[in-house]
């Protein structure tokens, strides 16, 4: 599992970043740097490329595309990361899927976790999924497409994410950049998407009654949480509903909830105020 890390490598005070289902660690950038920034470089921001995604390998069996697997994977990462250099305090970003990996870690004590999670940012998720979100999201993920140019690939994925909200079109391209790898090796060659289309075959076995069931499990984790937890919503979004949302904020950790209009799911943490409303909350 590869990833990418910013900020002084010795530092105690680490933030781990976990990206959503189909996205990288290089989401992340623009809250890194700024992270860094604020604190000045007494930080060490690390953002996984979760397996299948990014830089990091492709499984064998896609049936090992699922959160505990993801979760034993960042256990094991903290785990060489708190050997390399120890960590004293462990704040944890989680962006949809990087949210409900964030929910299996923190909400099960007795983990082999070096430190426990200090502060927990939810990004756009909790323990009520929207199954019409589900459905939106099978439409698209794992096709097999291609294309000739960055930009192209940039105008294509903008056609599916338009729940990100604003962007200008260098964030865009900043975004959408990353997410692109050639078909070949050759100059001039066809770019794919960077994940492994196989991530869709355990997503689409999900049914809305097994979707269902999981979610008593997943409260049950999130009120087990005691680390301060923050909840950003886009307010148009349709994976995390207001009425989930304002249970997460009164219940388990109780959430201090921030919601951000003209944003569906979600939140890409580029722009200005929600970047700082995360740095305020994890450097505060």
């Amino acid at each position: 599992m590869a990833y990418w890390q910013w900020g002084n490598p010795t530092a105690a005070h680490v933030v781990l970043c976990v990206h959503g289902l189909s996205r990288q660690g290089r989401d992340f950038d623009t809250l890194a740097a700024h992270l860094v920034e604020k604190a000045h470089g007494d930080i060490r921001v690390i953002c996984p490329d979760v397996v299948g995604r990014g830089e990091s390998d492709w499984l064998k069996d896609p049936m090992g595309y699922q959160i505990p697997v993801y979760a034993a994977d960042m256990l094991a990462l903290l785990g060489q990361l708190h050997g390399q250099f120890p960590m004293t305090t462990l704040d944890w970003v989680g962006t949809s899927m990087g949210g409900l990996i964030g929910l299996v870690v923190c909400g099960q004590p007795g983990l082999p976790i070096p430190v426990a999670v200090n502060k927990l940012v939810l990004n756009d998720v909790g323990p009520v999924i929207e199954w019409s979100s589900i459905v939106r999201i099978g439409t698209y993920l794992g096709a097999p497409v291609t294309f000739d140019s960055i930009q192209q690939g940039a105008d294509a994925m903008w056609a599916i994410s338009k729940g990100f909200g604003p962007h200008t079109p260098e964030q865009w391209l900043g975004l959408s950049q990353p997410m692109l790898r050639q078909v070949e090796s050759a100059p001039g060659s066809k770019l794919r998407l960077h994940y492994d289309p196989a991530l869709a075959v355990p997503f689409r076995q999900a049914t809305q009654e097994s979707t269902l069931q999981g979610e008593k499990t997943l409260w049950q984790l999130y009120d087990n949480i005691s680390a301060q937890t923050l909840l950003l919503r886009g307010a148009d979004s349709d994976l995390l509903s207001p009425a989930t949302a304002r249970a997460m904020s009164q219940r388990g950790p109780k959430a201090q909830l921030v919601e951000f209009s003209g944003v569906g799911h979600a939140p890409t943490l580029v722009a200005a105020d929600q970047v700082a409303t995360a740095a305020s909350f994890l450097l505060g």
